[in-house]
């Protein structure tokens, strides 16, 4: 065998290994999926998304209190974290050396890593303990301390990625460094954050341990933020663990349409990252 024959066998075997390595990774996606979709899709109707559960040993009814409570806590959680999440992370990205800002990358780090009823039992001790209850904006603060790393994290490494030269250009031209960093760093990328969110956002709305903690759930359609509220993670694990087959047969369609909002979160995130390039393609083909 010539040396020339070596090299491309071993690029042969070295490229099978890459598609067997990608197979394993997509096979227990392709088949979670497939099974959800076979079991939720089959119990999907109207009734699931508008009507409110009947009474116990009755059969029909739906999620539409979990639907919408999933949606509210996800928007507490969003309006509390990602304000604070782009600011950290433009802070991070645009004036981050020193021990502060060290200190802080570290704890985020670590906030990244916390096991998620951890932040749970946190988000009961600060807010139901004092309150004497279970409530949408214990769920809500729970959330958002899930929300908050991802999208400090993901903000300065996207920010990290604009080039110093159109940084120091704005300067040259006289603009002061916020304006620099708001109007040409921070809105030149701002498809980009927005996946990031997006991304945060969809990794949030399938929890359910903080929110068994929390919102602890509602079998009531309820928009007080002082309240329990339902939400579909919770209310899949209820519906699974109860003896009722038209129970369970709902907690698979609940399973389907979480899933189905995760998956659509991340191909809408996609889309965004790929929106501008395709737009300029489009303007280049014009001209």
């Amino acid at each position: 065998m010539s040396y020339f024959q070596y090299r491309k066998l071993k690029n042969i075997v070295f490229h099978s290994c890459l598609v067997l390595a990608a197979i394993i990774v997509l096979l227990p996606l392709f088949l979670i999926v497939s099974y959800v979709f076979k079991m939720g899709a089959t119990s999907l109707n109207l009734d699931f998304f508008f009507s409110l559960p009947k009474p116990v040993g009755e059969i029909g009814g739906g999620m539409k209190h979990a639907i919408i409570g999933t949606l509210y806590l996800v928007a507490i959680g969003s309006l509390i974290s990602i304000p604070i999440g782009l600011f950290c992370g433009i802070y991070l990205s645009e004036f981050g050396k020193g021990k502060v800002a060290t200190l802080l990358r570290f704890s985020i780090d670590m906030l990244t890593g916390v096991p998620s009823i951890i932040i749970g039992i946190f988000a009961y001790i600060l807010i139901v303990v004092p309150l004497k209850g279970f409530s949408a904006i214990a769920g809500g603060v729970a959330l958002s301390i899930i929300i908050l790393p991802i999208v400090c994290r993901s903000t300065e490494e996207i920010l990290k990625l604009v080039p110093q030269h159109i940084r120091e250009a704005g300067l040259a031209l006289g603009l002061p460094r916020w304006r620099v960093i708001l109007n040409i760093v921070v809105k030149g990328n701002l498809s980009s954050l927005i996946t990031g969110v997006m991304l945060a956002i969809s990794r949030a709305a399938g929890e359910t341990a903080p929110l068994l903690f929390t919102a602890f759930g509602n079998m009531y359609l309820s928009y007080r933020v002082d309240e329990p509220m339902a939400s579909l993670p919770v209310q899949i694990y209820n519906y699974a663990i109860s003896p009722f087959d038209d129970w369970r047969r709902q907690a698979w369609a609940g399973a389907f349409v979480l899933i189905a909002l995760v998956l659509g979160i991340n191909l809408l995130a996609r889309v965004l990252v790929k929106a501008p390039k395709l737009k300029n393609l489009l303007q280049k083909r014009s001209s």
